[in-house]
């Protein structure tokens, strides 16, 4: 098993917490990782990417060129990162944000309006990162529900630890978004 994903988006989206919890999830479940993070110039708003591998082998590099996932959770990332998705692929992107069409025809697409979902059912629109991550692992299965919730302990500082039901429950409803679609 070899993972090598992209997520991207505008700073405060939850970006590099969403890497983090996957790299952290891999090293729950013994996988070899690698999370590399890259800020744009500005903070807050600018924008934000960051590279993860989940491997059952040693990573031989942690930068990745082409990646058999993507996840993307507004239109400039979609516009900058679609081209470099591997054929077969996935895109995963935030239809709330994204109203731009993806131009491939050779890889799988899941469309989730998961700033919407976040706050319409969860009422908290911090969590729509979360809402797609989960979708992310039911359809890829390269990390576990609970090893994502296992490693939400370590991202997220004590003081916030009061916010793990409401993270595991928008990771559960993009589980099941997913599944519904499958």
């Amino acid at each position: 098993m070899l993972q090598e994903i992209i997520l991207a988006g505008f700073g405060g989206q939850g970006v590099m917490s969403m890497g983090q919890l996957l790299a952290y999830a891999g090293l729950e479940e013994n996988k070899y990782v690698s999370w590399i993070p890259s800020y744009g110039p500005e903070m807050r708003g600018g924008t934000a990417n960051c590279s993860v591998t989940i491997s059952d082998k040693e990573v031989s590099s942690p930068i990745i060129t082409e990646p058999n996932t993507l996840i993307v959770l507004n239109r400039p990332s979609l516009e900058k990162f679609e081209g470099d998705i591997q054929p077969g692929g996935w895109l995963l992107l935030n239809s709330s944000l994204i109203d731009l069409e993806p131009r491939r025809q050779d890889i799988n697409v899941f469309k989730i309006p998961s700033a919407d979902i976040a706050s319409e059912k969860l009422n908290n629109s911090r969590v729509a990162n979360m809402i797609i991550l989960g979708a992310y692992i039911q359809l890829i299965g390269a990390v576990s529900l609970e090893s994502v919730v296992n490693a939400l302990k370590k991202v997220l500082p004590e003081y916030r630890h009061d916010l793990l039901p409401l993270n595991r429950r928008a990771l559960e409803l993009g589980i099941e978004l997913a599944q519904k679609a499958l």
